[in-house]
């Protein structure tokens, strides 16, 4: 069986991951028609867009994708592509696994933590009013009139919706991973102390669907600032956490941390009807094309969509291949050497042909 799959190589050193994903991949065992589609700053300087609309008509035909890193411009520029597309295509849950694997270099080991994090709405939901418009004077004078509080005129204005339909939609999918996948425990993570009705609301929703699941499930909930300390002192202590959209981000490049970085985390970003898989590391232009940065969390991302896909075993076996070649220590980029100097360390291809041999 062959499967019709939308790869997006990404910018920067994206293309380079892409390629040795690909070849991986056929090494497995999987038979995939690959509909290869640019978006970010290629397609910005081609089309006009960092997003053709012909990314997401591949997307929306396939219904599965995986994608290279994605440069966004900070402060500057478009919006996230990364973001675009999950918002465009209703990819709720952005599901994140943080595993340590014998042979990476870290502080922690045994570290085998899930973050699920809500993807559509939050700060990131974009609604953004710049300094000075007609919509942040109106909201500032909104403010005044109804809270009593006075902003400064020249206030930027960013809204944080939080629904109870989303937010039962991805504590849902919190248990359901939970229980597919033998975890013991969900832990809600939010700021209701202060923010009573935004996460308020996430908590309380958290709750209600926590007791659909009373006896197979543990649930608790923790305060995102406490939860930081927790995971730096006592990550042992937990399983699946499940946040709105902010904390979310920052908390799953936390624990990335904890596991030796983001060279090794990879990510899934799922909805009702589509998936899209990524690596959470940037694009890293600056080694773009010089055949040095880590395929691990662009491969671990891969392992995640066979999963997805129903391809168990290639998945396992695929991951069982990454470890080994890790645990070995010899065919291993730099990053992933006890001393970065190494000069035993190999490039990108080297240590996606080591993971191949594996495989064989």
């Amino acid at each position: 069986m062959s499967y019709h799959i939308t790869l997006i190589p990404g910018d920067g050193t994206g293309p380079e991951l892409a390629e040795v994903m690909k070849q991986i991949i056929h090494a497995a065992g999987v038979s995939i028609v690959w509909d290869e589609v640019e978006a970010g700053s290629a397609a910005l300087a081609k089309y006009g867009t960092p997003l053709p609309e012909k990314v997401l008509e591949s997307v929306r035909k396939n219904k599965v994708a995986i994608k290279g890193p994605i440069t966004t411009p900070v402060g500057t520029g478009f919006r996230s592509v990364n973001v675009a597309l999950r918002q465009e295509l209703e990819l709720y849950a952005c599901l994140r696994p943080c595993k340590w694997y014998p042979g990476v270099r870290s502080r922690y080991q045994k570290i085998d933590l899930v973050i699920v994090r809500e993807n559509t709405e939050d700060l990131y939901a974009g609604i953004e009013f710049a300094p000075g418009t007609p919509e942040a004077r109106e909201i500032i004078e909104l403010a005044a009139k109804v809270k009593k509080r006075r902003l400064d005129p020249e206030t930027a204005i960013s809204l944080k919706p939080i629904s109870k339909t989303a937010t039962r939609k991805i504590v849902r999918f919190a248990f359901e991973y939970a229980v597919q996948h033998r975890r013991k425990k969900v832990t809600a993570v939010h700021k209701a102390n202060i923010m009573k009705f935004t996460d308020g609301l996430f908590l309380e929703t958290a709750r209600e669907i926590a007791k659909e699941y009373e006896g197979r499930i543990e649930f608790e909930d923790r305060i995102v600032d406490n939860m930081c300390m927790q995971l730096v002192q006592t990550p042992e202590l937990y399983d699946v956490l499940v946040l709105p959209n902010l904390y979310g981000d920052i908390l799953s490049d936390l624990c990335a941390g904890l596991i030796g970085g983001l060279g090794i985390a990879p990510g899934a970003n799922i909805g009702d009807g589509y998936a899209l898989f990524e690596p959470t590391h940037g694009s890293a232009p600056k080694y773009a094309g010089k055949n040095k940065v880590n395929p691990t969390a662009m491969i671990l991302s891969a392992v995640l969509m066979l999963e997805y896909l129903g391809e168990k075993k290639a998945a396992k076996n695929l991951e069982n291949a990454v470890a080994e070649v890790i645990r070995e220590g010899k065919s291993v980029t730099y990053d992933l050497k006890a001393d970065r100097s190494d000069p035993t360390a190999v490039g990108t291809r080297e240590m996606g042909e080591a993971i191949i041999e594996r495989l064989k």
